[in-house]
């Protein structure tokens, strides 16, 4: 590893390099200003909406919230500064706890993540009994192990003095040049780390994602025929409205698709290249290019970014409450309060008294709302 410290401070004194360095450093720094500003709004949310507030997802969406902006408020500007710097960012002491900050965050997002595939799975598999198996206090002792988990981890880095600046990611992370003299025992914590966080993860999403788009799949089937069975009783329909009806239903059997491939993708896409140069690292015995090392750091960072949109804003309560907020700033929310509640009620008052005897066509109009939990 000191051959790849003394690579990067070469390179780094290059025109090559400065380029580089500029260019990831704007990476960062972009990276930093998303993550900051939609967590924030996710976390408005969460405190302005008392009906997230309630829901078991909110708290796992919380702390994944409380991981990302910790990290884009420590760990992000820290690796800013020493690519700026091409140095040591503060003293050894500063650094090892920005270092048990990295292993901490990382590890507990990861966790969340996990969690939240599970509440979704459970909420579609068994949307009967949803409430009476996912209760809060479930979620918090769920949120106790991802802690407990996280923090023993980061504690044995800490206390086996595992942790440091290490040139290949320009963090404070885990560093090989400092756990030299710890051989194996290093490679073991390492590869056991990354198996029960990372591989962990992954495992648990992709079986709970499956197992959900199955569920979204055959509700799409049941739905698919109840819409082909109202087209062909309706034959005095306008064409027009046959092929939006055709239309919705080819969208409805890609969204569940486009939702879960966004779920399980960005995980892949983020960690992945990181967690692949964790582990070459231990065991390559040439320099590894710190190009790259710094790149796959950047992805790692960039998933604190992607969450709040992939788990929050772009879901219906948030993009409603996010609605709520700004004609609230741009003192438009008594106005479009009342015109909500206006129009709720109009719809309500429409739909109570024909309830009963509802046909196919409004069946198949409202079936675009089953799944909603996916």
């Amino acid at each position: 590893m000191k051959t790849a410290d003394a690579l990067f401070l070469s390179q780094g004194s290059g025109g090559a390099m400065n380029a580089a360095d500029i260019v990831v450093s704007l990476l960062i720094l972009g990276i930093i200003v998303v993550s900051l500003l939609s967590n924030v709004v996710v976390l408005i949310c969460f405190l302005y909406n008392s009906e997230i507030r309630r829901q078991v997802p909110g708290l796992f969406i919380l702390n994944l919230t409380f991981c990302n902006l910790l990290q884009s408020v420590s760990n992000m500007p820290l690796t800013l500064v020493g690519l700026v710097t091409s140095g040591h960012p503060g003293g050894s002491g500063f650094c090892q706890i920005v270092g048990f900050l990295d292993t901490f965050l990382t590890t507990n997002s990861m966790l969340s993540m996990a969690a939240l595939s599970i509440d979704r799975w459970v909420a579609v598999v068994f949307p009967l009994s949803y409430h009476s198996r996912i209760r809060h206090r479930d979620a918090l002792i769920v949120l106790g192990y991802t802690w407990i988990h996280s923090i023993c981890f980061s504690t044995v880095a800490t206390c086996s003095s595992w942790l440091g600046y290490n040139h290949l990611y320009a963090s404070c992370t885990l560093c090989n040049v400092r756990a030299k003299t710890a051989g194996k025992q290093f490679i073991v914590f390492t590869v056991a780390l990354h198996c029960l966080t990372f591989l962990l993860t992954l495992i648990v999403m992709c079986v709970t994602y499956l197992k959900v788009l199955k569920v979204a799949r055959s509700h799409c089937k049941r739905i698919d025929v109840i819409t082909m069975q109202t087209l062909v009783l309706l034959v005095d329909i306008h064409p027009s409205v046959r092929q939006k009806c055709l239309e919705e239903q080819k969208q409805r059997r890609q969204r569940a698709t486009n939702k879960i491939s966004t779920f399980i993708g960005t995980f892949v896409i983020c960690f992945t290249p990181y967690v692949i140069t964790r582990i070459v690292e231990l065991f390559s015995p040439g320099p590894i290019n710190p190009h790259w090392g710094v790149f796959s750091k950047c992805l790692a960072y960039s998933k604190a970014a992607s969450d709040p949109f992939v788990y929050s804003l772009l879901r219906h309560q948030y993009r409603k409450t996010c609605n709520l907020l700004a004609n609230k700033i741009l003192k438009r929310s008594p106005l479009n309060s009342s015109s909500f509640r206006v129009e709720n009620k109009a719809r309500t008052t429409a739909v109570t008294p024909t309830q009963p005897s509802i046909s196919n066509h409004q069946l198949t109009n409202h079936s675009p709302n089953e799944g909603k939990h996916i």
